[in-house]
């Protein structure tokens, strides 16, 4: 049998045993045997212009296309670049394989260029990390790294790959490519928690449901409509969960907004949380009333009782739990519940809805989100990113997409910067799609040389900025905090990013009247380039988020 090039072997196990056919990342060095068998088996390589954007892109492409995304880093720096990207998908729960370069075995301890222990500094914030030193097991090392990041709770994991490990030739037989084996396996909740939940939610008067991340990895949408349909309760669906169930669902309350949610949950008296962390954004479950009952159903045992203890804890994949739970339950109907709520709802939101529907110079942030809407519609996917910014989106945004509205800096890490790097993998993974991202104006300065990447891979992604001339979020909370009068950091002045991507080979709009979204939008959509839309908005806007987020950090 013919000789192998050993680093040729990573791309051989992608191809042929994960199917994988775009990766993320940056050349080096270090890892050139593992780029020329990108080349060999016909691997797509999206180049990018930093190495976080290659992290970023495989995570929210793993989002997209339900398979681990895939990126390459080269040795040190490019190392650590990276680990921005990385840690946002371990705080995300995201499955995502990372093959980084190093510097040789052979000289360990003698100061070699990039010399650095990357292992130690990573395993943190993944869920493996190894490094191989033996090129015929380099398919086990794979295999290993894709098991690892897609069981049970998904996340990033770490393949360490030395330059004389991928640089050698072996025969092809001494390196054979594991077979993957598909494993139908769940965990199952005893009987007498199943049917706990299903005595809570049979007698619920005001109930509501509340599906993350832990939905969309699932993908159990037609057993998530059954449960909704059945119970007639009223649901939202956050972070990658959104969009498992379209946000126009008769039953999905997003129409309601954020506001209108925190006072939903305040008069429900049974809560159903799947697939979701009690964090800060729900003030680490004490935004939930004492006297409402909780169910919770999530695939990791230690989340069950996490910052609110559940009155009902479901262990398992949300889909598998549903459908056990299904026969269990009553058919009801909630709609003067819902009817209630939403009204109610809109008479917090009422200000916001008409700034929708109202011209305004300057423009209002979220007039300009309504205006993205009118253009584009539902079936589209957006990626919302910056801070006031990511208010406006999330609340002013719906789709009938599976996760066709998310936004990074809404995790965990509150990573800025993930906007344009998940819109590029959001248009590779469903090209059919319009992808538009809303930026902050602070948000875009992060990753926007990536604009050069998706000009050089012709990667149509509109970006609309949000341009209020500062880190509006920081801005507002300055002014809450320490006065208007003293104000530091916060402001960044009004640039023409616009221009900067016509330079780049992308096409560019530049908005300063209500009068001029629709068709600059409309242009940028027809242009079938890379776009920015540069939106001159109300710098003395805030959105609820801002106080929010001012009290998560009050120290008093």
């Amino acid at each position: 049998m013919a000789d192998i090039k050993s680093g040729h072997l990573i791309a051989k196990y992608l191809k042929e045993v994960e199917k994988i056919d775009t990766v993320f990342g940056i050349s080096g060095g270090h890892i050139e045997s593992m780029l020329d068998g990108f080349t060999e088996h016909s691997i797509r390589t999206i180049d990018v212009r930093h190495e976080q954007a290659a992290a970023m892109m495989a995570h929210a492409y793993s989002v997209y296309t339900g398979r681990p995304g895939v990126c390459f880093l080269t040795a040190g720096p490019g190392f650590t670049n990276g680990l921005t990207g990385i840690a946002n998908a371990y705080l995300d729960n995201v499955p995502l394989v990372v093959l980084c370069g190093r510097h040789p075995l052979r000289d360990d301890l003698k100061g070699a260029l990039q010399e650095m222990n990357q292992i130690d500094m990573v395993k943190p914030v993944t869920k493996w990390a190894a490094t191989c030193y033996d090129a015929k097991r380099i398919p086990e090392y794979m295999a290993i790294a894709f098991r690892n990041a897609a069981a049970g709770r998904p996340g990033p994991v770490f393949l360490e790959l030395p330059p004389d490990i991928l640089n050698v030739t072996i025969p092809a037989e001494s390196a054979p490519m594991p077979v993957k084996v598909a494993r139908n396996y769940a965990v199952v909740p005893a009987d007498e928690e199943l049917a706990a939940a299903a005595a809570i939610i049979n007698s619920a008067k005001k109930p509501l449901f509340l599906g993350g991340s832990g939905v969309g990895f699932s993908a159990c949408s037609e057993r998530l409509g059954a449960f909704v349909d059945k119970t007639g309760i009223p649901f939202m669906l956050l972070n990658y969960g959104r969009g498992e169930l379209p946000d126009t669902h008769p039953l999905s309350i997003w129409d309601c907004g954020n506001v209108g949610l925190m006072m939903t949950i305040s008069q429900a008296d049974v809560i159903v949380a799947a697939g979701l962390r009690f964090n800060w954004l729900l003030m680490s479950g004490e935004i939930f009333p004492p006297g409402a009952k909780m169910v919770r159903i999530d695939i990791d045992p230690r989340e069950i009782d996490r910052n609110r203890r559940a009155d009902a804890g479901l262990v398992g994949d949300i889909g598998s739990v549903l459908g056990r739970l299904l026969p269990l339950l009553e058919k009801r109907d909630h709609g003067e519940w819902v009817k209630t709520l939403r009204a109610a709802s809109y008479s917090f939101i009422d200000s916001e809805l008409k700034a929708r529907e109202t011209a305004s110079d300057p423009i209002h942030p979220i007039r300009l989100v309504a205006k993205i809407q009118e253009v584009v519609g539902e079936d589209a996917l957006y990626v919302v990113d910056g801070g006031d910014t990511s208010y406006f989106g999330q609340v002013g945004l719906f789709t009938k997409q599976k996760a066709g509205v998310i936004g990074g800096a809404s995790g965990l890490l509150g990573c800025l910067g993930t906007g344009i790097p998940f819109g590029v993998a959001a248009k590779l993974a469903r090209p059919d799609k319009p992808a538009v991202v809303l930026n902050g104006d602070g948000s875009f300065g992060f990753n926007s040389m990536e604009f050069d990447t998706m000009v050089r891979h012709n990667i149509p992604v509109v970006v609309v900025v949000n341009n209020d001339c500062a880190w509006g979020m920081i801005k507002h909370s300055q002014e809450l905090s320490i006065g208007g009068d003293r104000l530091q950091c916060a402001e960044l002045g009004s640039r023409r990013y616009d221009l900067m991507v016509e330079g780049l080979g992308g096409h560019g709009e530049f908005v300063t009247r209500d009068e001029e979204i629709v068709p600059a939008l409309k242009r940028a959509l027809a242009s079938g380039k890379p776009a920015c839309v540069n939106v001159m908005t109300d710098p003395t806007v805030t959105s609820p988020a801002t106080p929010l987020f001012y009290q998560s950090l009050k120290m008093e």
